[in-house]
C-alpha cells in the first residue's frame, strides 16, 4: 500500500517549520541562501533526514563539498545519514588535463552541459522525493552570463516539476550577491545570516524572504547552530497566544509592601523594580517569587548579572534557601551569559519555561544585561514589549529589574520600559540624621489604586522590612529631603 505524503515536506527543525507555517509545499523549488557559515548545509541535511524517516527518499547533489565532508559535517551532529543518497559531482577527468582545459573543445558550454546530464542522470537513478543541490555557484560560474544562468535554472525546475521532488538550491553568495535571478524563479527563498557584534558570540537570524501563496512567519527570527543541528526561535507575536486566568492579587509576603502596592501584584501583569545599584532591586523580585512558591506555584528566575554562588549564599543568609527551592523543582534559576545568548533566544527560554513547565512568576534581573545581548536599544523595547505581552496573557506575572546611574539626586536608566510595565517601583537612597537610607515609592500602577507614600524600607538578616510611610520628610526622591515634623518617623529611631 502506498504511504500517503504529509501535505507539506517539513524541515524538522521545530522553529523553522513553524516560521514556515508547516514546512515547504511539495514538488516545488526553493533557494536556501546565505554566505559561507551560515548553516546552509546543516539545514539542508536535518532536511534528507527528516525526509527518511517519513519514508521519503533523498538525494544530496554536491558541486562544491565532497562526500567525506559532508559525513564528517553529519556525524558531528551526531547524524545518520543511512537513506540519503549522496552524489559527489566531480568533473570529468579530462577537465583535470592542462591540454584538455585550454582546448577550445571543452569550453565551459560543454562543461555546463556534462554537469546537468549528471545531475540529471543522478536523479533518475535515484528517483527521489527530496532534493538538495550545493551550491548553485558553481552552476552560475559555468553559466557566465545571467541570461544562460536563468535558462539553466528554469530547465532544472521545469525537469524536477516532473519528477514531483521537493528541491532546495543551495547558495552561498559568492559569485554575484546582487544576481536575484533564483529569487523569481523560486517558489520560495529562505535567508541565513550570520552577524558578528564588536564583542561576544556570532549572531545568525533567519528570514523567509517570499513564499508564494503562502502567509508565514515574516521577519528576522534568531537561531543557533548545536550540536543536532539548528534551533531556531521564532520571534514571539504575542496576539496569537491567550489563556484565561483569574486575575487575583499576589502577596509579596511582606505586609507593608502589600499595603504600598494597594494589595499586592495582580496575576497576569508586569512590574519594573527602578533603583540604583545597591537599594536592593533583586530582593523586592525574588520576594515575589519566594512568595508565588509559598503559594504552591512555580517560579523562574533569570540571571544576568549576579553569580549564582554569591546569590545563593547572599538569600541563604536572610533565611532563603534558594537551592532548597531548585532542588524540589519549584524555582527554577538560570544564569544568562548576555555576550553568548542572542534576544530571540532567550525569549524562546522564557517562551518554553511558561508553556511547558508551568511556570506562573518570573523574574529577569536585570534588563541591563539583557541590553547588553541587543545591538540597538529600540529593538529591546519591541523585544520586551512582546514578551511582556505573552506572559500576561499567560497567566504568568513578571518582574523586571533596572539599575539607574547615579546614587543620589537625578536618576537616569539606560532604557526607558516604564510606559510598558503595568506597576512601577521606584527605589532611593536618602540622606536623614547623618546615615544613608532607603526608599520606595509606587509611581505607576494601572490595575488598581496604590498607596501615593514613601516608606522607608531595610534589608537586614530576616530579608525585607518595611516601615510606616515617611510622612515628616520632604524632598525624599531628590535624596537630601527636608525634615518638616515633630518626630523622624525613621525605622529604628526611638528619639521624641
Amino acid at each position: 500500500m502506498e504511504k500517503t505524503l504529509s501535505r507539506d515536506a517539513a524541515f524538522g527543525i521545530e522553529g523553522l517549520d513553524d516560521i514556515l507555517v508547516g514546512g515547504l509545499e511539495r514538488e516545488r523549488v526553493y533557494l536556501l541562501e546565505g554566505n559561507p557559515g551560515t548553516g546552509k548545509t546543516t539545514a539542508a541535511m536535518r532536511f534528507l533526514i527528516e525526509g527518511v524517516s517519513l519514508g521519503e527518499p533523498g538525494l544530496y547533489i554536491t558541486l562544491s563539498e565532497t562526500e567525506i565532508e559532508l559525513r564528517g559535517t553529519a556525524k558531528s551532529h551526531e547524524w545518520s545519514l543511512e537513506g540519503v543518497e549522496i552524489f559527489e559531482l566531480v568533473p570529468p577527468e579530462s577537465l583535470l588535463d592542462e591540454q584538455q582545459q585550454q582546448s577550445l573543445l571543452y569550453s565551459s558550454d560543454l562543461e555546463l552541459g556534462e554537469t546537468t546530464r549528471m545531475i540529471f542522470e543522478a536523479v533518475e537513478r535515484h528517483n527521489p522525493l527530496r532534493v538538495v543541490i550545493d551550491s548553485l555557484s558553481e552552476i552560475r560560474l559555468l553559466a557566465q552570463t545571467s541570461l544562460r544562468y536563468r535558462r539553466q535554472v528554469l530547465a532544472l525546475k521545469h525537469y524536477f516539476s516532473k519528477r514531483k521532488a521537493t528541491v532546495l538550491l543551495l547558495d552561498d553568495l559568492t559569485t554575484d550577491v546582487n544576481d536575484k535571478t533564483v529569487h523569481s524563479v523560486a517558489h520560495g527563498v529562505i535567508q541565513l545570516q550570520e552577524l558578528a557584534p564588536e564583542y561576544g558570540a556570532e549572531r545568525r537570524r533567519v528570514r523567509v524572504v517570499k513564499y508564494r501563496g503562502r502567509r508565514f512567519r515574516g521577519g528576522y527570527h534568531d537561531f543557533t547552530i548545536k550540536t543536532g543541528g539548528l534551533e531556531v526561535y521564532p520571534r514571539i507575536v504575542a496576539s496569537e497566544h491567550h489563556t484565561a486566568f483569574a486575575r487575583d492579587q499576589l502577596s509579596s509576603g511582606v505586609t507593608e509592601l502589600d499595603a504600598l502596592l494597594g494589595g499586592g501584584i495582580e496575576r497576569g501583569s508586569s512590574a519594573l523594580i527602578l533603583g540604583p545599584a545597591g537599594t536592593g532591586k533583586s530582593l523586592f523580585a525574588i520576594n515575589f517569587a519566594i512568595s508565588a512558591v509559598a503559594r504552591g506555584e512555580k517560579a523562574a528566575l533569570f540571571i544576568f548579572d549576579e553569580e549564582l554562588g554569591l546569590l545563593y549564599d547572599r538569600m541563604k543568609q536572610m533565611g532563603i534557601d534558594l537551592r532548597a527551592m531548585e532542588a524540589d523543582g519549584s524555582l527554577l534559576i538560570e544564569q544568562v551569559d548576555a555576550a553568548e545568548l542572542s534576544p530571540g533566544e532567550f525569549a524562546s527560554r522564557v517562551r518554553t519555561c511558561v508553556s511547558t513547565g508551568n511556570i506562573q512568576t518570573v523574574v529577569v534581573d536585570s534588563l541591563n544585561g539583557y541590553q547588553a545581548a541587543m545591538p540597538q536599544e529600540q529593538f529591546l523595547v519591541l523585544h520586551i514589549h512582546e514578551l511582556l505581552q505573552y506572559l500576561n496573557r499567560q497567566g504568568a506575572s513578571t518582574f523586571l529589574t533596572v539599575a539607574q546611574h547615579g546614587l543620589v539626586g537625578e536618576m537616569k536608566a539606560p532604557v526607558d520600559v516604564t510606559y510598558l510595565a503595568d506597576t512601577v517601583v521606584l527605589l532611593r537612597y536618602f540622606e536623614a540624621l547623618g546615615n544613608v537610607r532607603r526608599a520606595v515609592s509606587v509611581i505607576k500602577k494601572r490595575a488598581g489604586p496604590h498607596e501615593a507614600t514613601i516608606r522607608e524600607y531595610e534589608i537586614g538578616a530576616q530579608g525585607l522590612s518595611l516601615g510606616a510611610p515617611l510622612s515628616q520628610f520632604q524632598g525624599v526622591l531628590r535624596g537630601v529631603p527636608n525634615f518638616v515634623g515633630p518626630g523622624s518617623g525613621l525605622m529604628g529611631d526611638t528619639s521624641a
